[in-house]
């Protein structure tokens, strides 16, 4: 967990061992995260790597759906919150880079200022759509090409991690899309993240194809149209990356859904406590007593 006065760590650099690693085994799980809360409870969970999931900012943010209603300046806020919250590493969502290959020079920038060791562009017309909804369109496969080069001109730490995604299996079909992949890995991207394929075969058939490209990602969108294949399955596949983009966020919406209605039928929260953590816990795992004890340090 983040230490107020800890020294400086290389998240990059650990971000590329780590998907070094689960190239030769298991793929990397990466939870998402909408704020910095949310990301210091995957972190203390137990996980290596946290995902700033763009549809989960979107909606915590403004409470509206993901349909590029964000600003660059917006999502790079609130990854530089994510980042200060925990200390291993984060990929975040860059959505389109907010414009053309230029606008992604100065999202690149901003992302590797805020401290993001990884972030994904993807190829879809702005303003974009959540990749597991309908009525998607796609930029020419050229200009994402330029995209991408951009964003690998762009960053000053070769540490950083460019994912580049395409959403053209919705809109031009599963050829297209990994043949998008394969320009997208051309132009320097370091990772391949091919959004949205509806079955099994079409994401074997990713795997198959593109697995000696690029290290790939596998979005293991909760309620959305990819198939929820086991964790065996996507080692099998040879996957070295898996988000689960939302589940963080539903979860806190059911549980806050459920303490309202206890409030709204009772008049008071009490019924609902015992399933909540106490006021103490709750302090401490949020480094209330880090706090105490730099006040120690620091008293007059």
């Amino acid at each position: 967990m983040a230490d107020l006065l800890s020294a400086p760590k290389p998240p990059r650099a650990r971000l590329r061992e780590l998907l070094r690693a689960a190239a030769e085994g298991s793929p990397l799980l990466a939870p998402g995260a909408y704020d910095a809360l949310s990301a210091r409870l995957i972190e203390q969970a137990g996980f290596d790597v946290v995902y700033m999931t763009g549809f989960g900012t979107t909606a915590s943010l403004i409470g509206r759906p993901d349909v590029g209603l964000l600003t660059a300046t917006e999502m790079a806020d609130n990854a530089r919150r994510i980042v200060a919250a925990v200390d291993v590493p984060v990929i975040a969502d860059a959505d389109t880079g907010y414009g053309n290959a230029i606008n992604v020079l100065r999202t690149v920038a901003a992302y590797e200022q805020a401290g993001v060791a990884g972030l994904h562009l993807e190829d879809q017309v702005m303003p974009k759509k959540c990749g597991h909804m309908s009525g998607k369109a796609v930029i020419g496969a050229d200009e994402m090409v330029g995209k991408i080069k951009a964003a690998v001109a762009a960053r000053r730490d070769p540490d950083l991690v460019i994912i580049a995604r395409t959403d053209a299996a919705a809109v031009e079909g599963l050829d297209a899309a990994i043949a998008r992949a394969r320009a997208y890995a051309g132009a320097g991207a370091d990772v391949l993240f091919v959004e949205a394929p509806t079955s099994e075969d079409d994401i074997a058939r990713v795997a198959a194809e593109l697995r000696g490209v690029a290290p790939l990602v596998f979005n293991w969108a909760e309620g959305g149209r990819t198939p929820a294949l086991s964790l065996g399955r996507i080692t099998e596949l040879g996957f070295s990356l898996v988000l689960y983009p939302i589940g963080a966020l539903l979860a806190a919406t059911a549980g806050i859904r459920a303490l309202l209605d206890t409030v709204r039928k009772d008049g008071t929260p009490a019924a609902a406590l015992p399933d909540v953590p106490t006021f103490g816990e709750f302090t401490d795992l949020i480094g209330l007593p880090e706090i105490s004890e730099l006040e120690q340090r620091f008293r007059p």
